[in-house]
Protein backbone atom coordinates (compact mmCIF):
# COMPACT_ATOMS: atom_id res chain seq x y z
CA UNK A 1 0.00 0.00 0.00
CA UNK A 2 1.89 3.04 -1.45
CA UNK A 3 -0.02 5.79 0.82
CA UNK A 4 -1.65 4.21 3.69
CA UNK A 5 -3.69 7.21 4.24
CA UNK A 6 -4.81 7.92 0.74
CA UNK A 7 -8.55 6.93 1.42
CA UNK A 8 -8.95 9.34 4.21
CA UNK A 9 -7.02 11.99 2.16
CA UNK A 10 -8.18 12.00 -1.08
CA UNK A 11 -11.38 11.66 -2.49
CA UNK A 12 -13.16 9.29 -4.97
CA UNK A 13 -12.93 11.25 -8.18
CA UNK A 14 -14.42 9.39 -12.01
CA UNK A 15 -13.23 10.70 -15.20
CA UNK A 16 -16.59 11.06 -15.89
CA UNK A 17 -18.26 11.38 -19.21
CA UNK A 18 -18.42 13.66 -22.28
CA UNK A 19 -20.77 16.23 -22.59
CA UNK A 20 -24.07 15.10 -23.53
CA UNK A 21 -24.45 17.09 -26.20
CA UNK A 22 -21.02 16.12 -27.69
CA UNK A 23 -21.37 12.71 -27.32
CA UNK A 24 -24.99 12.13 -28.46
CA UNK A 25 -23.13 13.31 -31.89
CA UNK A 26 -20.90 10.50 -32.58
CA UNK A 27 -20.89 7.24 -31.59
CA UNK A 28 -17.17 7.77 -30.04
CA UNK A 29 -16.57 6.38 -26.20
CA UNK A 30 -18.51 8.26 -23.88
CA UNK A 31 -16.12 8.17 -21.14
CA UNK A 32 -12.79 10.43 -20.78
CA UNK A 33 -9.94 9.74 -18.71
CA UNK A 34 -8.21 11.29 -16.00
CA UNK A 35 -4.72 12.78 -16.09
CA UNK A 36 -1.26 11.12 -14.69
CA UNK A 37 -1.35 12.50 -11.11
CA UNK A 38 -5.39 12.19 -10.50
CA UNK A 39 -5.12 8.83 -11.50
CA UNK A 40 -2.15 7.74 -9.63
CA UNK A 41 -3.94 9.53 -6.64
CA UNK A 42 -7.20 7.22 -7.30
CA UNK A 43 -5.28 4.11 -6.66
CA UNK A 44 -3.00 5.55 -3.37
CA UNK A 45 -7.22 5.39 -2.05
CA UNK A 46 -6.40 1.40 -1.91
CA UNK A 47 -6.34 0.57 1.44
CA UNK A 48 -4.71 -3.17 0.78
CA UNK A 49 -7.44 -4.73 3.59
CA UNK A 50 -6.50 -7.56 4.73
CA UNK A 51 -9.45 -9.39 3.33
CA UNK A 52 -9.65 -7.86 -0.36
CA UNK A 53 -13.48 -8.43 -1.13
CA UNK A 54 -12.76 -6.78 -3.98
CA UNK A 55 -11.01 -9.90 -5.55
CA UNK A 56 -13.70 -11.68 -3.76
CA UNK A 57 -15.67 -10.03 -6.25
CA UNK A 58 -14.48 -10.25 -9.03
CA UNK A 59 -14.74 -12.99 -11.50
CA UNK A 60 -11.56 -12.89 -12.84
CA UNK A 61 -10.24 -13.05 -8.58
CA UNK A 62 -8.12 -10.02 -10.03
CA UNK A 63 -5.21 -9.13 -7.72
CA UNK A 64 -6.78 -5.60 -7.22
CA UNK A 65 -4.83 -4.37 -4.17
CA UNK A 66 -1.01 -5.48 -5.88
CA UNK A 67 -2.08 -3.42 -9.08
CA UNK A 68 -3.13 -0.99 -7.55
CA UNK A 69 0.04 -0.56 -5.51
CA UNK A 70 1.90 -0.91 -8.82
CA UNK A 71 -0.10 2.02 -10.58
CA UNK A 72 1.18 4.41 -7.63
CA UNK A 73 4.97 3.27 -7.80
CA UNK A 74 4.00 4.38 -11.40
CA UNK A 75 4.97 1.00 -12.75
CA UNK A 76 3.03 0.03 -15.43
CA UNK A 77 4.31 -2.77 -16.77
CA UNK A 78 3.79 -4.26 -13.23
CA UNK A 79 0.51 -3.36 -13.50
CA UNK A 80 0.13 -5.07 -16.06
CA UNK A 81 1.94 -8.23 -15.86
CA UNK A 82 -0.58 -8.46 -12.35
CA UNK A 83 -3.67 -7.82 -14.41
CA UNK A 84 -3.14 -10.35 -17.57
CA UNK A 85 -2.12 -13.04 -14.83
CA UNK A 86 -5.93 -13.80 -14.12
CA UNK A 87 -7.26 -11.65 -17.05
CA UNK A 88 -6.34 -12.14 -21.19
CA UNK A 89 -8.10 -8.64 -22.36
CA UNK A 90 -7.89 -5.72 -19.21
CA UNK A 91 -8.68 -3.31 -21.88
CA UNK A 92 -12.10 -5.06 -22.26
CA UNK A 93 -13.28 -5.26 -18.80
CA UNK A 94 -12.06 -2.01 -18.38
CA UNK A 95 -14.14 -0.29 -20.40
CA UNK A 96 -17.30 -2.52 -19.97
CA UNK A 97 -17.77 -4.62 -16.74
CA UNK A 98 -19.93 -3.36 -14.72
CA UNK A 99 -17.37 -3.43 -11.49
CA UNK A 100 -18.66 -5.92 -9.10
CA UNK A 101 -15.18 -5.87 -7.63
CA UNK A 102 -15.93 -1.38 -6.47
CA UNK A 103 -19.18 -2.46 -5.36
CA UNK A 104 -17.66 -5.16 -2.77
CA UNK A 105 -14.53 -2.93 -1.76
CA UNK A 106 -14.52 -1.85 1.44
CA UNK A 107 -14.92 1.90 0.95
CA UNK A 108 -18.21 1.12 -0.79
CA UNK A 109 -19.72 0.93 3.00
CA UNK A 110 -19.56 4.98 2.43
CA UNK A 111 -20.55 4.98 -1.14
CA UNK A 112 -17.13 5.63 -2.25
CA UNK A 113 -14.89 2.94 -3.30
CA UNK A 114 -11.69 3.14 -5.25
CA UNK A 115 -11.82 3.78 -8.81
CA UNK A 116 -11.28 0.47 -9.49
CA UNK A 117 -12.33 -0.31 -13.58
CA UNK A 118 -10.91 3.12 -14.42
CA UNK A 119 -8.10 2.50 -12.80
CA UNK A 120 -7.28 -1.27 -15.14
CA UNK A 121 -8.06 0.60 -17.99
CA UNK A 122 -5.44 3.20 -17.99
CA UNK A 123 -3.21 0.13 -16.57
CA UNK A 124 -3.64 -1.05 -20.34
CA UNK A 125 -3.89 1.51 -22.18
CA UNK A 126 -0.28 2.17 -20.54
CA UNK A 127 1.18 -0.59 -21.04
CA UNK A 128 0.17 -0.32 -24.91
CA UNK A 129 1.37 3.15 -25.27
CA UNK A 130 4.81 2.30 -23.79
CA UNK A 131 5.13 -0.91 -25.39
CA UNK A 132 4.67 -3.33 -23.07
CA UNK A 133 2.06 -5.62 -24.95
CA UNK A 134 4.11 -7.50 -27.57
CA UNK A 135 3.45 -10.71 -29.18
CA UNK A 136 5.14 -13.68 -27.66
CA UNK A 137 4.58 -16.85 -29.85
CA UNK A 138 5.10 -20.15 -27.50
CA UNK A 139 8.94 -21.14 -27.83
CA UNK A 140 7.79 -24.97 -28.74
CA UNK A 141 4.62 -26.31 -30.27
CA UNK A 142 3.31 -29.37 -29.58
CA UNK A 143 1.21 -31.69 -32.28
CA UNK A 144 -2.31 -31.01 -30.25
CA UNK A 145 -4.65 -28.91 -32.40
CA UNK A 146 -7.76 -27.43 -30.80
CA UNK A 147 -10.81 -25.68 -32.63
CA UNK A 148 -12.50 -23.17 -31.17
CA UNK A 149 -16.08 -22.11 -32.12
CA UNK A 150 -17.71 -18.84 -31.72
CA UNK A 151 -14.77 -15.83 -31.01
CA UNK A 152 -16.56 -13.49 -28.22
CA UNK A 153 -15.11 -13.15 -24.96
CA UNK A 154 -14.72 -16.91 -23.81
CA UNK A 155 -13.89 -18.05 -26.95
CA UNK A 156 -11.19 -15.74 -27.17
CA UNK A 157 -9.68 -16.72 -23.55
CA UNK A 158 -9.74 -20.36 -24.56
CA UNK A 159 -7.47 -19.78 -27.58
CA UNK A 160 -5.34 -17.01 -26.08
CA UNK A 161 -4.73 -19.76 -23.40
CA UNK A 162 -4.36 -22.53 -25.57
CA UNK A 163 -1.68 -20.87 -27.80
CA UNK A 164 0.44 -19.93 -24.70
CA UNK A 165 0.85 -23.60 -23.94
CA UNK A 166 1.82 -24.55 -27.29
CA UNK A 167 -1.04 -25.94 -28.66
CA UNK A 168 -2.44 -25.52 -32.52
CA UNK A 169 -5.38 -23.05 -32.09
CA UNK A 170 -7.61 -22.39 -34.75
CA UNK A 171 -11.21 -20.04 -34.15
CA UNK A 172 -14.08 -20.50 -36.10
CA UNK A 173 -16.58 -17.67 -36.35
CA UNK A 174 -20.03 -17.26 -38.24
CA UNK A 175 -19.80 -14.07 -38.84
CA UNK A 176 -18.03 -11.80 -41.20
CA UNK A 177 -15.08 -10.44 -38.21
CA UNK A 178 -13.67 -11.50 -34.97
CA UNK A 179 -14.99 -11.07 -31.92
CA UNK A 180 -18.56 -12.24 -31.12
CA UNK A 181 -20.60 -9.77 -28.82
CA UNK A 182 -17.80 -7.40 -27.85
CA UNK A 183 -17.67 -6.89 -31.94
CA UNK A 184 -21.33 -6.84 -32.72
CA UNK A 185 -23.52 -6.91 -29.51
CA UNK A 186 -21.66 -3.93 -27.50
CA UNK A 187 -21.98 -0.30 -29.28
CA UNK A 188 -19.01 1.66 -30.12
CA UNK A 189 -19.61 4.40 -27.53
CA UNK A 190 -18.86 2.11 -25.38
CA UNK A 191 -15.95 -0.16 -26.82
CA UNK A 192 -14.53 1.11 -29.36
CA UNK A 193 -13.94 -1.58 -32.43
CA UNK A 194 -10.04 -0.43 -32.55
CA UNK A 195 -9.35 -2.24 -29.12
CA UNK A 196 -10.73 -5.44 -30.40
CA UNK A 197 -8.37 -5.33 -33.38
CA UNK A 198 -5.40 -4.00 -31.51
CA UNK A 199 -5.40 -7.34 -29.27
CA UNK A 200 -6.24 -9.52 -32.60
CA UNK A 201 -3.21 -8.33 -34.22
CA UNK A 202 -1.05 -9.85 -31.53
CA UNK A 203 -2.81 -13.05 -31.47
CA UNK A 204 -2.10 -13.15 -35.09
CA UNK A 205 1.29 -12.56 -34.60
CA UNK A 206 1.34 -15.45 -31.66
CA UNK A 207 -0.31 -18.28 -34.09
CA UNK A 208 -3.77 -18.15 -33.65
CA UNK A 209 -5.45 -19.07 -36.93
CA UNK A 210 -9.09 -16.82 -37.32
CA UNK A 211 -11.42 -18.45 -39.88
CA UNK A 212 -14.34 -15.81 -40.50
CA UNK A 213 -18.27 -16.61 -42.59
CA UNK A 214 -17.31 -20.17 -41.19
CA UNK A 215 -20.98 -21.53 -40.15
CA UNK A 216 -20.15 -24.66 -38.15
CA UNK A 217 -22.92 -26.90 -38.49
CA UNK A 218 -24.31 -25.13 -41.46
CA UNK A 219 -21.73 -24.78 -44.16
CA UNK A 220 -19.39 -26.21 -42.46
CA UNK A 221 -19.18 -29.72 -41.59
CA UNK A 222 -19.30 -30.39 -37.95
CA UNK A 223 -17.80 -34.23 -38.51
CA UNK A 224 -15.31 -32.93 -40.97
CA UNK A 225 -14.00 -30.84 -38.49
CA UNK A 226 -14.14 -32.82 -35.30
CA UNK A 227 -11.72 -35.70 -37.40
CA UNK A 228 -9.58 -32.89 -37.65
CA UNK A 229 -8.73 -31.70 -34.36
CA UNK A 230 -8.03 -33.20 -30.96
CA UNK A 231 -10.55 -31.49 -28.99
CA UNK A 232 -13.44 -29.05 -29.85
CA UNK A 233 -14.50 -25.77 -27.81
CA UNK A 234 -17.91 -24.33 -28.54
CA UNK A 235 -18.14 -20.87 -27.22
CA UNK A 236 -20.92 -19.61 -29.40
CA UNK A 237 -22.86 -17.50 -26.87
CA UNK A 238 -26.37 -17.76 -25.77
CA UNK A 239 -27.88 -16.12 -28.44
CA UNK A 240 -31.61 -17.29 -28.20
CA UNK A 241 -33.64 -14.08 -27.85
CA UNK A 242 -36.75 -14.03 -25.33
CA UNK A 243 -39.35 -13.16 -27.69
CA UNK A 244 -42.50 -11.08 -27.29
CA UNK A 245 -45.57 -13.47 -27.78
CA UNK A 246 -48.63 -10.61 -28.04
CA UNK A 247 -50.83 -9.70 -30.79
CA UNK A 248 -48.91 -7.44 -33.79
CA UNK A 249 -45.58 -9.17 -33.14
CA UNK A 250 -45.61 -9.67 -37.04
CA UNK A 251 -45.95 -6.04 -37.98
CA UNK A 252 -43.22 -4.05 -39.60
CA UNK A 253 -41.00 -1.94 -37.12
CA UNK A 254 -40.59 -4.52 -34.53
CA UNK A 255 -36.96 -6.24 -33.57
CA UNK A 256 -34.60 -7.95 -31.69
CA UNK A 257 -32.87 -5.62 -29.86
CA UNK A 258 -29.55 -7.36 -31.24
CA UNK A 259 -30.24 -7.30 -34.56
CA UNK A 260 -30.78 -3.49 -34.35
CA UNK A 261 -27.53 -3.32 -32.47
CA UNK A 262 -25.35 -5.28 -34.95
CA UNK A 263 -26.46 -3.12 -38.09
CA UNK A 264 -25.63 -0.19 -36.50
CA UNK A 265 -21.85 -1.55 -36.00
CA UNK A 266 -21.90 -2.70 -39.14
CA UNK A 267 -23.04 0.70 -40.70
CA UNK A 268 -19.72 2.74 -38.22
CA UNK A 269 -17.77 0.01 -40.05
CA UNK A 270 -18.65 1.06 -43.23
CA UNK A 271 -21.44 -1.52 -44.70
CA UNK A 272 -23.98 -0.13 -46.80
CA UNK A 273 -27.84 -0.89 -46.39
CA UNK A 274 -30.94 -0.54 -48.33
CA UNK A 275 -33.55 1.81 -47.26
CA UNK A 276 -35.72 -1.31 -46.60
CA UNK A 277 -32.91 -3.64 -44.45
CA UNK A 278 -32.61 -0.39 -43.05
CA UNK A 279 -33.71 -0.19 -38.80
CA UNK A 280 -33.13 3.26 -38.04
CA UNK A 281 -34.37 5.54 -35.20
CA UNK A 282 -34.77 8.67 -36.89
CA UNK A 283 -37.23 10.91 -35.99
CA UNK A 284 -39.15 8.07 -34.72
CA UNK A 285 -41.11 7.00 -31.66
CA UNK A 286 -38.97 4.63 -29.64
CA UNK A 287 -40.05 2.05 -26.94
CA UNK A 288 -37.48 -0.20 -25.94
CA UNK A 289 -38.74 -3.08 -23.75
CA UNK A 290 -36.38 -4.36 -21.57
CA UNK A 291 -34.59 -2.65 -18.98
CA UNK A 292 -30.75 -4.35 -18.78
CA UNK A 293 -27.99 -3.16 -20.46
CA UNK A 294 -29.13 -3.88 -23.83
CA UNK A 295 -31.72 -2.20 -23.73
CA UNK A 296 -29.81 0.37 -22.54
CA UNK A 297 -27.73 0.22 -25.26
CA UNK A 298 -30.38 0.50 -27.56
CA UNK A 299 -31.24 4.01 -25.63
CA UNK A 300 -27.96 5.14 -26.36
CA UNK A 301 -27.98 4.35 -29.66
CA UNK A 302 -31.89 5.10 -30.83
CA UNK A 303 -30.37 8.73 -29.63
CA UNK A 304 -27.57 9.07 -31.62
CA UNK A 305 -29.99 7.98 -34.64
CA UNK A 306 -31.88 11.17 -33.87
CA UNK A 307 -35.02 9.48 -32.58
CA UNK A 308 -38.17 11.75 -31.88
CA UNK A 309 -38.27 10.13 -28.36
CA UNK A 310 -36.97 7.16 -26.41
CA UNK A 311 -39.06 5.31 -23.52
CA UNK A 312 -37.58 2.04 -22.21
CA UNK A 313 -40.12 0.10 -20.14
CA UNK A 314 -39.61 -3.16 -17.50
CA UNK A 315 -41.81 -5.71 -16.37
CA UNK A 316 -40.16 -5.72 -12.63
CA UNK A 317 -40.69 -3.38 -10.28
CA UNK A 318 -38.16 0.05 -10.17
CA UNK A 319 -35.45 -1.22 -7.84
CA UNK A 320 -34.79 1.05 -4.54
CA UNK A 321 -31.75 3.83 -5.20
CA UNK A 322 -30.61 2.28 -1.79
CA UNK A 323 -29.42 -1.13 -0.47
CA UNK A 324 -31.56 -2.90 1.14
CA UNK A 325 -31.60 -4.24 4.52
CA UNK A 326 -31.48 -7.70 2.92
CA UNK A 327 -29.00 -7.00 0.24
CA UNK A 328 -26.23 -6.37 2.56
CA UNK A 329 -22.36 -5.29 1.65
CA UNK A 330 -20.25 -6.78 0.18
CA UNK A 331 -22.78 -8.50 -2.12
CA UNK A 332 -23.74 -7.28 -5.49
CA UNK A 333 -26.58 -4.33 -4.73
CA UNK A 334 -30.07 -4.89 -6.32
CA UNK A 335 -30.01 -1.07 -6.67
CA UNK A 336 -31.42 1.11 -10.03
CA UNK A 337 -28.61 1.12 -12.10
CA UNK A 338 -28.66 4.86 -14.52
CA UNK A 339 -26.44 4.14 -17.62
CA UNK A 340 -24.72 6.76 -19.88
CA UNK A 341 -27.71 6.28 -22.21
CA UNK A 342 -30.33 7.23 -19.97
CA UNK A 343 -28.91 10.44 -19.01
CA UNK A 344 -28.49 11.32 -22.51
CA UNK A 345 -33.03 12.30 -23.16
CA UNK A 346 -34.90 8.62 -22.19
CA UNK A 347 -38.04 8.08 -20.51
CA UNK A 348 -37.80 5.20 -18.30
CA UNK A 349 -41.13 3.71 -16.79
CA UNK A 350 -41.44 0.23 -14.43
CA UNK A 351 -43.97 -2.71 -13.75
CA UNK A 352 -45.25 -2.44 -17.39
CA UNK A 353 -46.48 -5.29 -19.47
CA UNK A 354 -46.97 -4.90 -23.03
CA UNK A 355 -50.31 -6.32 -23.93
CA UNK A 356 -50.98 -5.49 -27.78
CA UNK A 357 -49.19 -3.85 -30.81
CA UNK A 358 -50.67 -2.21 -33.52
CA UNK A 359 -50.43 -0.14 -36.63
CA UNK A 360 -51.15 1.19 -40.19
CA UNK A 361 -50.41 -0.66 -43.07
CA UNK A 362 -48.32 -3.30 -41.50
CA UNK A 363 -46.21 -1.22 -39.71
CA UNK A 364 -46.32 -0.58 -36.01
CA UNK A 365 -47.13 2.75 -34.60
CA UNK A 366 -49.18 1.83 -30.80
CA UNK A 367 -48.31 -0.07 -28.48
CA UNK A 368 -50.93 -0.83 -25.36
CA UNK A 369 -49.32 -1.30 -21.92
CA UNK A 370 -50.63 -1.45 -18.81
CA UNK A 371 -49.39 -1.44 -15.29
CA UNK A 372 -48.65 -4.89 -12.80
CA UNK A 373 -48.87 -5.43 -9.31
CA UNK A 374 -46.30 -8.24 -8.25
CA UNK A 375 -47.53 -10.39 -5.25
CA UNK A 376 -46.76 -13.68 -3.00
CA UNK A 377 -48.73 -16.73 -3.53
CA UNK A 378 -48.88 -19.07 -0.58
CA UNK A 379 -45.78 -21.13 -1.50
CA UNK A 380 -43.55 -17.74 -1.87
CA UNK A 381 -43.56 -17.53 -5.37
CA UNK A 382 -44.00 -14.10 -7.49
CA UNK A 383 -47.20 -13.50 -9.49
CA UNK A 384 -47.86 -10.82 -11.71
CA UNK A 385 -51.54 -9.15 -11.65
CA UNK A 386 -52.32 -6.29 -13.72
CA UNK A 387 -53.97 -3.22 -12.30
CA UNK A 388 -57.59 -2.80 -12.76
CA UNK A 389 -58.25 0.36 -15.22
CA UNK A 390 -54.67 0.97 -16.09
CA UNK A 391 -54.11 -0.18 -19.57
CA UNK A 392 -53.30 2.92 -21.82
CA UNK A 393 -51.68 3.06 -25.34
CA UNK A 394 -48.45 4.88 -26.46
CA UNK A 395 -46.70 6.07 -29.76
CA UNK A 396 -44.10 3.46 -30.84
CA UNK A 397 -43.09 3.61 -34.36
CA UNK A 398 -39.81 1.43 -33.75
CA UNK A 399 -40.26 -1.52 -30.72
CA UNK A 400 -36.90 -3.11 -29.75
CA UNK A 401 -37.13 -6.17 -27.69
CA UNK A 402 -34.36 -6.09 -24.93
CA UNK A 403 -35.43 -8.79 -22.74
CA UNK A 404 -32.92 -11.22 -22.31
CA UNK A 405 -31.78 -14.58 -23.99
CA UNK A 406 -33.08 -18.13 -23.33
CA UNK A 407 -30.24 -20.21 -24.37
CA UNK A 408 -27.88 -20.80 -26.74
CA UNK A 409 -29.14 -21.49 -30.65
CA UNK A 410 -30.66 -24.85 -30.86
CA UNK A 411 -31.11 -24.59 -34.91
CA UNK A 412 -27.61 -26.09 -36.86
CA UNK A 413 -25.24 -26.87 -34.62
CA UNK A 414 -26.37 -27.95 -31.31
CA UNK A 415 -28.76 -30.31 -32.96
CA UNK A 416 -26.46 -31.73 -34.78
CA UNK A 417 -23.77 -32.34 -31.97
CA UNK A 418 -26.79 -34.29 -30.35
CA UNK A 419 -25.18 -33.52 -27.05
CA UNK A 420 -27.37 -33.34 -23.40
CA UNK A 421 -28.72 -30.01 -22.72
CA UNK A 422 -29.50 -29.02 -18.93
CA UNK A 423 -32.92 -28.12 -17.97
CA UNK A 424 -33.18 -24.20 -18.99
CA UNK A 425 -31.55 -25.14 -22.89
CA UNK A 426 -28.03 -24.90 -22.32
CA UNK A 427 -25.29 -26.90 -23.38
CA UNK A 428 -24.99 -29.06 -19.98
CA UNK A 429 -21.35 -29.60 -19.10
CA UNK A 430 -19.32 -31.21 -16.08
CA UNK A 431 -16.52 -29.61 -13.86
CA UNK A 432 -14.20 -29.46 -16.36
CA UNK A 433 -16.95 -27.82 -19.39
CA UNK A 434 -17.13 -31.62 -20.97
CA UNK A 435 -20.15 -31.96 -22.54
CA UNK A 436 -21.65 -35.17 -22.76
CA UNK A 437 -19.51 -36.11 -26.24
CA UNK A 438 -15.65 -36.24 -24.11
CA UNK A 439 -13.74 -34.56 -27.20
CA UNK A 440 -16.36 -31.33 -27.07
CA UNK A 441 -15.75 -28.60 -24.44
CA UNK A 442 -18.16 -25.97 -23.95
CA UNK A 443 -17.16 -22.46 -22.24
CA UNK A 444 -19.03 -18.95 -21.44
CA UNK A 445 -22.48 -18.31 -21.93
CA UNK A 446 -23.36 -21.42 -23.62
CA UNK A 447 -23.54 -23.40 -20.50
CA UNK A 448 -24.23 -21.20 -18.48
CA UNK A 449 -26.65 -18.77 -19.82
CA UNK A 450 -26.03 -15.30 -20.18
CA UNK A 451 -24.11 -13.18 -18.20
CA UNK A 452 -21.62 -10.63 -18.16
CA UNK A 453 -18.29 -10.30 -20.30
CA UNK A 454 -15.74 -10.62 -17.23
CA UNK A 455 -17.74 -14.00 -16.56
CA UNK A 456 -17.30 -15.46 -19.85
CA UNK A 457 -13.37 -14.23 -20.17
CA UNK A 458 -13.13 -16.15 -16.35
CA UNK A 459 -14.72 -19.11 -17.38
CA UNK A 460 -13.04 -19.28 -20.98
CA UNK A 461 -9.91 -19.55 -18.75
CA UNK A 462 -10.76 -21.97 -16.85
CA UNK A 463 -11.97 -24.04 -19.94
CA UNK A 464 -8.35 -23.90 -21.65
CA UNK A 465 -6.83 -25.29 -18.98
CA UNK A 466 -9.23 -28.23 -18.52
CA UNK A 467 -8.69 -29.21 -22.18
CA UNK A 468 -4.50 -28.87 -21.79
CA UNK A 469 -5.25 -31.49 -19.04
CA UNK A 470 -7.39 -33.46 -21.31
CA UNK A 471 -4.89 -33.62 -23.44
CA UNK A 472 -2.20 -34.69 -21.26
CA UNK A 473 -0.04 -32.22 -22.14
Amino acid sequence: MGNPKGFLEIKRKEAGYRPVRDRVGDFGEVEQTLNLEDRIDQAARCMDCGIPFCHWACPTASKIPEWQDAIYRENWEEASQILHSTNSFPEFTGRVCPAPCEKSCVLSLHNSPVTIRENEASVIEKAFEYGYIKAKPPKKRTDKKIAVIGSGPAGLSVADLLNKAGHNVTVYEKDDAIGGLLRYGIPDFKLDKGVIDRRLEIFVEEGIEFKTSQDVGGDVSFKELEAEYDAVCLAIGAMKPRDLNIKGRELEGVHFAMDFLKQQNKVIRGDEFTKQERISAKGKSVVVIGGGDTGSDCVGTSIRQKAKSVLQIELMPKPPEERKETNPWPYWPDTLRTSSSHLEGCERRWSLSSKQLSGDDGHVNKLTICQIEWTKDDNGKFQMNEVPGSEETIDADLVLLAMGFVHPVHEGLVKELEIELDARGNIKTDTKGQTSNSKIFCSGDATSGASLVVRALDHGRKTALAIHQYLGA
